[in-house]
């Protein structure tokens, strides 16, 4: 048994050496590409100080305000413990990108991927930027599969040998009230010869 856990801590460790997010669990092992590096932290906090949006929130926060967003002991303001990014498109980007494209991610759909990348990030609009962005994808357009069956062949109406031997028929609504009420129009319509009877209901 030990030397099994041997093997798995240097596991672990190699996944590490990769640039690899890996969490020992229970049972399990969990990994991941996305990682918050010194590097993206610092950018984001930069990024924070000029972001119109956070600074109200900041402004509030040293007010005494108790807000759902809070400042951690590193300067970056956080959202129930998730990164608030700044609006700076590069910078969403990037975390899209990351959260799609890399070796382990494999091209999620919205909602995987929209539920990796809010356990760790949030703004405003995440949800349909995320969409937006898996929907310009070209190769999730490429390789996606319908689940729809086949629609059937189309079937024509068959004609009509008499006139007013088949007929069809329809209501307008939403018009302004006559005088005796009527608000609607019974509309039928002879389907041989397109010939119609307009009458006003109520």
């Amino acid at each position: 048994m030990s030397s099994l856990m041997a093997k798995e801590l240097e596991l672990i460790e190699e996944f590490r050496d990769l640039s690899l997010v890996c969490e020992r669990m229970t049972k399990s092992v969990k990994l991941g590409m996305l990682k918050l590096t010194n590097t993206f932290l610092e950018e984001v906090i930069e990024k924070q100080k000029t972001d119109t949006r956070l600074l109200k929130y900041k402004a509030l926060i040293e007010k005494g305000k108790e807000l759902y967003i809070n400042i951690d002991e590193n300067g970056v303001m956080r959202c129930r413990g998730r990164v608030c990014v700044p609006d700076v498109p590069e910078l969403k980007r990037m975390i899209l990108e990351e959260g799609h494209r890399s070796n382990l991610s494999i091209h999620p759909g919205v909602t995987k991927m929209y539920r990796d990348l809010k356990e760790m990030f949030w703004w405003p609009g995440m949800k349909k930027e995320i969409a937006d962005f898996v929907y310009a994808c070209l190769v999730c357009q490429k390789s996606k599969v319908g689940h729809q069956k086949p629609s059937g062949l189309l079937q024509p109406m068959f004609i009509p040998e008499w006139k007013w031997n088949s007929i069809v028929m329809d209501f307008m609504s939403g018009l302004p009230r006559t005088a005796k009420g009527h608000d609607m129009i019974w509309v039928v319509v002879d389907r041989l010869t397109k010939s119609a009877h307009f009458i006003a209901i109520k």
